[in-house]
């Protein structure tokens, strides 16, 4: 799925991400747990979370994850964007709750 469908299907905005038509996930992880996110995530996942610090970039970067989705309409930090920038790491926000995204996006086809 191409973030730019993300987007239109969760009503997102993005913070970060001039490459954002250029990118694709197969999966997506929801979780405000890092540690379970590290455990169990794979490269070319959505990370799907309700945390905006800068751990959710540095999880992101160590696993390779291209994007992270913040739920709850949560303003993401200026410096955890420009962190995202420098990582080359989209970050995009939406006012559904991480069970509604995450339902979202499934029934459009992205596995978990």
């Amino acid at each position: 799925m191409k973030l730019t469908e993300v987007l239109e299907i969760t009503g997102a905005t993005c913070v970060v991400g001039e490459q954002l038509a250029d990118i694709e996930v197969h999966h997506a992880f929801a979780s405000d747990l890092m540690s379970d996110v590290l455990a169990m995530s794979r490269p070319d996942t959505l990370l799907i979370t309700g945390l905006t610090t800068p751990q959710i970039i540095r999880t992101a970067q160590m696993l390779d994850l291209p994007a992270i989705l913040v739920v709850r309409g949560k303003d993401v930090p200026q410096y955890v964007a420009d962190l995202a920038r420098t990582t080359g790491i989209v970050v995009l926000t939406t006012h559904d709750i991480m069970y509604v995204a995450s339902g979202k996006l499934y029934a459009r086809g992205l596995s978990g």
